[in-house]
């Protein structure tokens, strides 16, 4: 029943979201050109021979199989690689990225002209869906199309889990459209099996072997510079509630370390200036990343509120708070600071990545502070204790390293599942 009402909205819905999309992709500078991508009309030829295909949400879960391609891509030279992704920021940023033989499309919308225009043109042998970008329309036509299907790095949430076995028979149907489903952590595997999924398997999270974030390696040697020796140390990917924590435990360590500098990097950079207005309050001398470019000697706080430079941020500073672990968001990845060498300070709200944030920590690399007063004591820790520091920073390093072996897992599960298995 929900399918079938689903089904029946669809167009309808798709119509009225037609204006919204194109805000949202204009907003964000998107070529015009590439709007008609949205309809199922591509902007760019098929390329001769084989074509995996990957659908991807936005940013992150797009960035998250880029070295998985560059992989599989390295594995056979006959492989070419089709990434759709919904958000305008995802094309702009893997427009920079993107690997050997790989194309951007912006997805289509969930309605089944746009779908067949899109798999009439694209005819992917294989489609590979991510994490949790599930659109029913998608998954149908391209299993009517004889696309074999699978879904990677599949996390479920105990709530979403709730959600799915309220619409058992829903989730089974279009689940079952996969020949392959490879879940990041046990927990989803436990939720998927519980529907009746029993090729779902636990295979690690593909965002741990994504590598460090990118970043310009001469703005790095200018921030280098301009920081000599000040320390310094970042608050990211943080929310409304955590940023009065962050600020508390800085404020307490400037009185011992008066040169102390934080970069604090927000989930959200539209937030910048309402947390500066809150924040001089508690620390009175801020710059900001937008209008002010680089920090100045004088900068007690630098509000790092521009996209695609936290791997510059990650680079820079040997401590990372990594934010929504301090209100109930469920954690951010922790994986590309690791890559970065930073030891990676955490909240205990980490649901989304609770393997992870417990390996870390048991690796010696991560560790969790639940006010404003612990974040202090452990970031005075590390910057008067430089052996306990340099140890935490390569134990962090050696747990992402680690994980960079579910590449070949993956890679050899994929080609066995949907490339070579008979349609």
């Amino acid at each position: 029943m929900a399918l079938w009402l689903y089904s029946g909205l669809a167009p309808f819905i798709a119509r009225a979201a037609w204006g919204g999309v194109r805000r949202k992709l204009t907003a964000g500078g998107t070529d015009p050109a590439r709007f008609r991508e949205r309809l199922g009309h591509a902007t760019a030829p098929r390329p001769e021979g084989r074509l995996l295909w990957f659908h991807a949400a936005s940013v992150g879960e797009s960035l998250s199989i880029l070295r998985l391609i560059e992989h599989m891509g390295a594995r056979d030279p006959d492989l070419s690689f089709l990434i759709t992704s919904g958000t305008a920021t995802s094309g702009a940023v893997l427009s920079k990225r993107l690997p050997p033989r790989t194309i951007h499309q912006f997805a289509p919308l969930d309605t089944r002209a746009a779908l067949r225009r899109f798999l009439a043109h694209w005819h992917p042998d294989a489609g590979l869906f991510v994490e949790s970008e599930l659109w029913p329309h998608m998954i149908e036509e391209a299993d009517a199309a004889g696309v074999p299907l699978g879904l990677v790095n599949a996390r479920i949430s105990d709530a979403s889990a709730r959600g799915w076995r309220r619409f058992a028979g829903s989730a089974r149907h279009i689940l079952g459209h996969f020949r392959l489903i490879h879940c990041q952590d046990i927990r989803t595997e436990q939720h998927l099996r519980t529907l009746g999924l029993d090729h779902a398997r636990a295979g690690g999270n593909l965002k741990a072997a994504s590598g460090p974030a990118p970043f310009d390696a001469a703005e790095l040697d200018a921030l280098h510079a301009r920081l000599g020796a000040r320390p310094v140390w970042v608050a990211s990917s943080t929310h409304p509630g955590e940023e009065e924590i962050v600020l508390a435990a800085h404020r307490q360590l400037l009185v011992a370390h008066p040169d102390l500098l934080l970069i604090l990097v927000p989930r959200h950079p539209d937030r910048a200036g309402a947390i500066m207005a809150a924040g001089t309050d508690m620390i009175p001398t801020w710059h900001r990343r937008s209008t002010d470019g680089a920090f100045e000697p004088s900068s007690q706080v630098y509000i790092a509120d521009t996209m695609g430079e936290t791997g510059l941020w990650y680079a820079l500073a040997p401590i990372v708070f990594l934010g929504g672990s301090l209100t109930p968001v469920g954690g951010h990845n922790p994986y590309e600071p690791a890559h970065a060498g930073a030891v990676v300070l955490h909240g205990p709200l980490y649901a989304n990545f609770a393997q992870a944030y417990a390996e870390i920590d048991a690796h010696g690399g991560g560790v969790e502070v639940r006010d404003a007063p612990e974040m202090a004591d452990q970031i005075r820790h590390f910057l008067t204790d430089r052996q306990a520091l340099d140890n935490a920073r390569e134990k962090s390093r050696d747990f992402a390293r680690a994980q960079t072996e579910i590449l070949d897992d993956m890679a050899t599960r994929i080609t066995a599942a949907l490339l070579e298995a008979p349609s």
